[in-house]
């Protein structure tokens, strides 16, 4: 049997995976609920320390002195753990 594949009653099925909008991880639709999903609902944003009162969206250039943060909950590590939780989204579901 190979990767992806579930044995029931005698025959094989494909198991379809999908990638989700939000995290970026593969899940399995048939166990998506409401807390599978852990993502960030704004973006990683930067304010500059000369202008304490406009964001912007975090460039590759931004200087390092910019202070970098999630915009929904302050959390200043890029890869912190999501703050909101919900159900996977995926692409197909447009």
């Amino acid at each position: 049997m190979e990767g992806g594949e579930v044995m029931e009653k005698g025959k094989a099925e494909t198991v379809e995976e999908k990638v989700c909008k939000r995290c970026k991880t593969l899940y399995d639709p048939a166990s998506n609920t409401s807390s599978s999903c852990r993502f960030h609902p704004s973006f990683f944003v930067s304010r500059r320390h000369d202008d304490q009162k406009r964001y912007y969206e975090l460039g590759p250039d931004d200087p390092p002195y910019a202070a970098k943060f999630y915009d929904c909950c302050g959390a200043e590590d890029l890869n912190a753990l999501g703050c909101a939780t919900n159900f996977h989204i995926s692409y197909d579901d447009e």
